[in-house]
């Protein structure tokens, strides 16, 4: 039995853990704040059961690193029903905030009329694509629902680190840095794909310096929506003695058709890696979009450090 001044003897005594002084202290863990906007990813692409299942991944990334996180789904192309589209989600997004606000009202609760942005909408796209952003900014506004559009996930350092993952699980590059095995199949020469004309191919080569730098092999982006741009830019690798190469999409996937890659791949006779996907840095990358936005992110997530 436990006495005034605590267990009986022989019970271990549980004390709490002192908080770390100084600067190695560990942060306090972040969780989203109380009545906080709704994430809303914008999806491009033709709505399936895949790009769901795509989605619904990055979103439970980002509910793993903000606990209480409101994070929600909106299809460019959706239907409304299987797959809700972006203006769709808004509208419901607004109507449930204001429901909670008029329950707590009438349970006697003494809480504030909620104001500012229903939803922070964060585009999954990795480059800039003009018309997908037009289009994601006309159904934020055809919605007519307050709601913050932050900018596309690139170029970012994990990006560089997720294209590196992918190419590797491919076997067109060696999984680290340190040489510490061979690849046999290791590409010397990385086309980077991206969609978008000039601007995407802009920003793509940004995060393609950084994916030379972890390969230590050349790098150029290179336009999957422009006809001849994949080929010169093979052209270009091979006639500086690149002989090997691969095509890196610089795409997470549902904004284009898959058949677009295995075409370009065909075209220039070379071996492709898989979009980027639901690899873990997207999730992150959009939660740090969505925190940036509303002003309480902890610090910008960073990449992998090469060995």
């Amino acid at each position: 039995m436990s006495s005034p001044t605590g267990p009986a003897s022989g019970l271990p005594v549980r004390m709490p853990r002192p908080r770390q002084p100084g600067r190695h202290r560990r942060p306090e863990p972040l969780v989203a704040p109380e009545g906080a906007p709704a994430l809303v990813l914008a999806v491009p692409g033709t709505p399936s059961s895949a790009t769901r299942g795509l989605a619904d991944e990055v979103i439970s990334i980002a509910r793993s690193e903000l606990p209480g996180l409101d994070a929600r789904i909106g299809h460019l192309d959706g239907d409304d029903e299987e797959f809700p589209s972006l203006s769709t989600v808004l509208v419901r997004a607004a109507e449930e905030r204001t429901a909670r606000y008029e329950q707590a009202r009438a349970a006697g609760m003494e809480v504030r009329e909620p104001d500012g942005p229903v939803a922070v909408v964060v585009p999954l796209l990795a480059g800039p694509d003009n018309a997908l952003l037009r289009r994601i900014r006309q159904a934020v506004m055809d919605s007519r629902i307050a709601a913050e559009l932050t900018d596309v996930l690139g170029p970012h350092p994990l990006l560089a680190e997720a294209l590196h993952v992918r190419l590797s699980e491919a076997g067109l590059a060696r999984a680290d840095r340190a040489r510490l095995f061979t690849v046999a199949t290791a590409a010397d020469g990385i086309i980077l794909a991206s969609v978008g004309g000039d601007e995407a191919v802009q920003a793509a080569g940004i995060t393609g310096m950084l994916l030379a730098a972890r390969l230590a092999v050349p790098v150029m982006a290179a336009a999957l929506d422009e006809d001849g741009s994949i080929a010169s830019v093979a052209e270009q690798l091979r006639s500086s003695g690149s002989q090997q190469l691969a095509l890196a999409p610089y795409l997470i996937g549902p904004e284009i058709e898959a058949s677009l890659l295995e075409e370009a791949a065909k075209e220039v006779g070379c071996s492709t890696a898989e979009p980027l996907g639901p690899y873990p840095a997207i999730g992150k990358l959009a939660l740090a979009k969505y925190t940036t936005a509303l002003g309480i992110s902890p610090q910008q997530p960073q990449g992998t450090p090469v060995r």
